[in-house]
This record gives structure tokens, sequence and C-alpha cells, in this order.
């Protein structure tokens, strides 16, 4: 198998993403994975992702914690105007009781989906649309998105991890050093694979670390994650 060229800046995203989800630290408390899905039913409507254009619905990123009819190419009802003009913020607890009604939370909306009456797929589709936002709140990476325990308890083989990494550490120096580039060494394990499983299933949005995950098996990521893990701080 060839080396994988990993890029200054996908490894410098790596770490990024591992501690702290590109910059946004999710709070939502469902299973983002499962939303995708149940996100299906909203798709006809609403985008969310990098090519997110308006469709009969806003697109829908950084919807988390944003003002109500913010998205300035979209043509909003009165009624949520109305609502956006007396302060409706987009937090968890707003967009949980839209999702449950729409039309009982703003008469008058224009918004015809019937709403998700179970609390579970609520939940589920806010942490998804949160994988797409800048606004969550503190959290940890594996309480967004979840991955098998199968996926997690395969035991990376510290060696072939070192082979495949043997390129990245041209840039992230392997005794700790930082020269503006920051330290993979010691990284958790479980945030390291969670991490490039959500990159490769497209959950977090970022095309570079997409192509380069959507590379690798389920046993690379765990060689890669035993490898730099084994490294001294």
């Amino acid at each position: 198998m060839n080396r994988l060229n990993w890029s200054h800046r996908a490894l410098s995203l790596t770490v990024t993403v591992s501690l702290s989800l590109w910059g946004t630290v999710i709070g939502a408390e469902g299973d983002a994975e499962r939303g995708a899905e149940i996100f299906k039913k909203c798709a006809s409507c609403h985008m969310v992702g990098p090519d997110a254009k308006r469709r009969f619905g806003p697109q829908l990123n950084n919807i988390i914690d944003a003002p109500a009819g913010a998205v300035d190419d979209f043509k909003y009802s009165k009624a949520l105007l109305a609502a956006a003009s007396d302060g409706l913020v987009w937090d968890f607890e707003n967009l949980g009781a839209y999702l449950e009604n729409p039309k009982r939370f703003i008469p008058k909306t224009k918004m015809s989906f019937r709403g998700l009456r179970e609390e579970a797929d609520r939940s589920d589709v806010i942490a998804y649309l949160a994988t797409f936002s800048e606004g969550g709140v503190s959290g940890d990476v594996a309480e967004s998105f979840r991955i098998s325990s199968e996926i997690l308890a395969i035991v990376g083989d510290l060696e072939y991890g070192e082979y495949l990494a043997s390129e990245c550490t041209t840039c992230h120096q392997t005794d700790g050093g930082n020269d503006g580039i920051p330290s993979i060494n010691g990284l958790d394990v479980e945030l390291f694979v969670t991490a490039l499983h959500a990159y490769r299933g497209k959950y977090l949005d970022n095309s570079v670390m997409q192509l380069v995950a959507g590379r690798l098996t389920d046993e690379e990521i765990a060689a890669l994650a035993a490898y730099f893990r084994s490294l001294e701080n």
C-alpha cells in the first residue's frame, strides 16, 4: 500500500478537530449520526454543508444560536420575522420546540412540516445540525458523534500506524515540539478515532479532512490513533 500523503494543513486540522471540533465544541446531547438519517425528512426543503443553498427553506449552516430570520437570500414569513424582531434565537430549546410542532411554536409560519414528535428524534437532528454550526456550547466530541463499540474496540497496530504516519511526522515533530505546528503526540485514541470517522462520514465539514479520512479503513484509523497516542507529549 502507498503511503498516505497527508498535507501539513490536514494534519493540523486533525489536532484542532480532535480537541475542539474545528473551533466549535458541540453541546447537543443527541446522536449526530442518527440525526443525519432523520434529517433526510427535511432535505427536500433545507440543505446543510459546504455547498448548501436555499431550497423551499433556508440553508441551515450555523443555525445553532443564530438569530431567527438571519439568512440573507431567503424570504421569510411575516410570522417568523415578527418572532425574529422579538428576539427569537435558535438555541437548543427553541429549535427543539419548533421541530416538535412548527405551527404551534410560530403560528402562521409557512413551514409545512408536521414536526418530530419523538424527543430523541429532535435531539438527534439538532446534534447533526450542530456539526455544521459555529455556535455550540461546551461538550465532548464523543458525546455529539457516536461510532460503534466494535470500531472503538479495534486495537491499532503501532508499527503500521508509524508507517502510515511517516509523512505526517515531517511536519508534526515526534519529540513533541511545537514550532507553530500543533503536536498530536499522546492524543486520546477515542477522540482521534471519533473525529476521523466523523469526517469520513461527512458529519464534520471540511473537504480536505473528508478526503483524507475517506481513504482510510477502520484498521488504518485505529493504527494511526494508537501510534500517536503512544508518543510522549
